[in-house]
């Protein structure tokens, strides 16, 4: 089946432009110039994957982003943006976008993201079995219903993050490379982004850890990677 993505920018050459070449890459392609424009079509038209401008008029990228969550939920985001402060980026993966990149961009590179994107949003759970819930010191994590919980206290993590501490979990009291996690929670389309990973173990300890100058659960081992230590209650 054909994947469907919505276009969302502000200028018209850059849409006119990219929506041939999604399309001749074999996407379907709405447009829009607006956020609220992009919102109704979506509406009618659910799409499997937005592309979605920081800059717009009117309603910008962020904002549109929580309305796509909750008008349009659980469609993912990629940001196109022309702001290369790290701010914006870092913001809109914590609202909950599923990657950025950054104008002027290669094409190549945008379908690549594109792929692992959609790529991940089309995972199943396997229908003979489901992922039993992991147990590290007082946190279960259950992959099947998405939850993290902590000495019974539910917490909130964005897909990028349950994803990382998952991993984390699975190979507990081991040390996971840098390039281990980028491949096995990004894809290998993210080869060689650490500050990737840095980003997100940051997010995850100032969920998980007590006293974020002495973390106790995602332990740092120089010049190597991360582990998962268990902590009781």
């Amino acid at each position: 089946m054909v994947s469907h993505i919505l276009l969302v920018d502000d200028d018209a050459l850059l849409r006119r432009s990219l929506a041939f070449n999604l399309e001749q890459a074999g996407y379907r392609v709405s447009t829009a110039a607006s956020a609220e424009d992009a919102l109704a079509l979506a509406e009618r038209d659910r799409p499997d994957l937005v592309l979605l401008d920081i800059g717009l008029p009117g309603m910008d990228g962020l904002a549109a982003l929580r309305y796509f969550d909750s008008q349009v939920g659980g469609v993912p985001v990629i940001f196109l943006t022309a702001r290369r402060r790290e701010l914006d980026e870092v913001l809109g993966l914590e609202l909950g976008a599923d990657d950025y990149i950054t104008k002027p961009f290669d094409l190549d590179v945008l379908l690549a993201r594109i792929k692992v994107v959609l790529r991940r949003s089309e995972k199943t759970p396997a229908s003979s079995s489901e992922p039993a819930p992991l147990t590290v010191g007082d946190m279960i994590i259950d992959p099947s219903a998405h939850t993290v919980t902590i000495g019974g206290r539910l917490l909130d993590l964005p897909p990028r993050e349950f994803d990382l501490l998952h991993t984390l979990a699975l190979e507990a009291g081991r040390v996971v490379s840098i390039d281990e996690l980028l491949a096995r929670v990004w894809g290998a389309e993210y080869e060689g982004e650490s500050q990737v990973v840095y980003v997100h173990i940051r997010w995850l300890r100032e969920k998980l850890e007590g006293d974020l100058d002495h973390p106790r659960r995602i332990i740092t081992v120089r010049g190597v990677g991360y582990k998962l230590e268990s902590q009781e209650a």
